[in-house]
């Protein structure tokens, strides 16, 4: 595919899915609707949404997730609380950990399509350079140790990796396994656990992920200190 089509599908899917949004009125209602949803950051809300479809509120959820991922960054725990008040932690934390990974896959692919333009576009050129700064610290080990800190947007670091070499597996185990703690902890915290079992359960959870940042955190650091007196032997040599 010559770089002329490959431009003409990338404007084509653009001005495709502008003139849904515009012409469809019940399409720009719906996003509207969601955006709103999410903008009053009340679980409750979005658990009497995802109840009002019945037997395809699984299916809701998961749309939900996935356009959160596209949009952000709309806050996506409260998916995660809803699922787990509405289907219990287990298959909440299933849907919702499943979903997730559709959109960071979904952010992924559509970073590596359109490139770093248009990425700005759907996050902010601010949060793109800062997560690009993050990926330069911690190299191979940036995804899995963004998935592991509440406070790195989930869905600008999808995006973001889409733009770097890293491989598609790399992001995709990176991110299944960095999100998975997170998910559970969200999913306990909003389903039936209380008192000492929930704040036990919480505590070894975060402990777990701790363990797991500290030691991804000294590798990285173990990995930057060899690299770099490799660097240094390598100008001693040559001088």
């Amino acid at each position: 595919m010559n770089n002329k089509t490959r431009w003409a599908i990338k404007i084509g899917l653009l001005l495709m899915l502008v003139m849904l949004y515009f012409l469809v009125e019940p399409l720009q209602t719906f996003i509207k609707r969601i955006v709103f949803l999410f903008s009053m950051v009340d679980v409750t809300a979005i658990k009497g949404y995802i109840l009002s479809f019945g037997i395809w509120g699984p299916i809701v959820s998961f749309l939900l997730m996935v356009f959160q991922s596209l949009a952000a960054p709309l806050p996506a725990f409260l998916i995660t609380f809803a699922n787990a008040a509405l289907f219990g932690w287990i298959k909440g934390a299933a849907l919702s950990w499943t979903s997730a990974m559709a959109g960071a896959v979904l952010c992924f692919f559509i970073a590596r399509f359109y490139g770093r333009e248009i990425v700005e576009k759907l996050t902010s050129k601010l949060a793109v350079e800062s997560v690009d700064n993050f990926f330069k610290k911690y190299g191979k080990y940036a995804v899995l140790i963004a998935r592991l800190l509440p406070f790195v947007s989930f869905d600008v670091v999808s995006y973001a990796a889409g733009l770097t070499p890293i491989s598609f597996w790399e992001f995709f185990w990176a991110t299944g396994i960095g999100q998975l703690p997170a998910t559970l902890i969200y999913s306990y915290v909003g389903d039936m656990l209380v008192g000492s079992i929930k704040t036990l359960v919480f505590g070894l959870l975060i402990l777990f992920s701790f363990s797991i940042l500290v030691f991804l955190l000294k590798k990285v650091f173990q990995e930057k200190k060899e690299f770099n007196q490799e660097e240094s032997a390598e100008i001693i040599k040559n001088n």
